[in-house]
């Protein structure tokens, strides 16, 4: 997601939590092994560089790349002594704080990796420090919602207010040492992670607007 000024009026108000439904798909264990595991263009995509090199963005401009983009991610499993886990999670941190793209969050499809991770930047925490989140799930959103100008890394040159986004959102993740987290996200970081979950499930934020 890239940085836009956000312009909503904060009212001091009771939120109503509205619940969300998981849906989850039954798979044998060895399936669902499969799905987990990086499979060897992944692999070779993540080794072509160091930790330091950003890597490519894929672009709603380009064909193929947009294909990709409009796919599910599949979920990973933690463990911090996986390289290609590792490799993974440091590449997007570089790639999101490269000068040329100066994001505020971004999801591993975004880089042509379809697995459930993504980096986002707390602003509503000291220092607005950026943080990974591996299978991250929104279970529960409030009715109260916000107006938010957004951008997207993968989509050049286009920023607008969607107006569906949820104020407050009840946040389900795994770290990348296996601690399972759950915690409550409001105001613009609310809508990063939004934004970014999205990319997961191949959304993008312009399916949101009116038009």
């Amino acid at each position: 997601m890239r940085l836009a000024h956000l312009s909503v009026i904060l009212f001091c108000a009771l939120i109503t939590i509205s619940c969300s439904r998981k849906t989850t798909t039954t798979l044998d264990q060895s399936s669902a092994s499969e799905r987990t595991k990086f499979d060897a263009q992944q692999k070779s995509l993540l080794l072509s560089g160091s930790a330091s090199d950003p890597m490519r963005l894929f672009l709603t401009t380009n064909e193929s790349d947009s294909l990709l983009l409009r796919q599910r991610a599949a979920e990973v499993i933690p463990n911090p002594s996986d390289p290609l886990l590792n490799a993974c999670i440091d590449r997007l941190l570089t790639t999101v704080q490269d000068s040329m793209s100066l994001g505020v969050g971004i999801a591993a499809p975004q880089v042509g990796i379809l697995k459930r991770i993504i980096w986002v930047q707390r602003f509503d925490k000291e220092g607005f420090p950026f943080e990974v989140y591996l299978n991250p799930v929104i279970k529960q959103y409030t009715k109260k919602k916000q107006n938010c100008m957004e951008g997207c890394l993968s989509i050049p040159d286009k920023q607008a207010e969607t107006k569906v986004r949820a104020y407050a959102i009840l946040l389900e993740y795994d770290t990348r040492e296996g601690e399972h987290i759950t915690e409550m996200v409001e105001d613009f970081t609310a809508v990063i992670f939004q934004h970014e979950i999205d990319h997961l499930d191949g959304k993008l934020f312009i399916d949101l607007l009116e038009e």
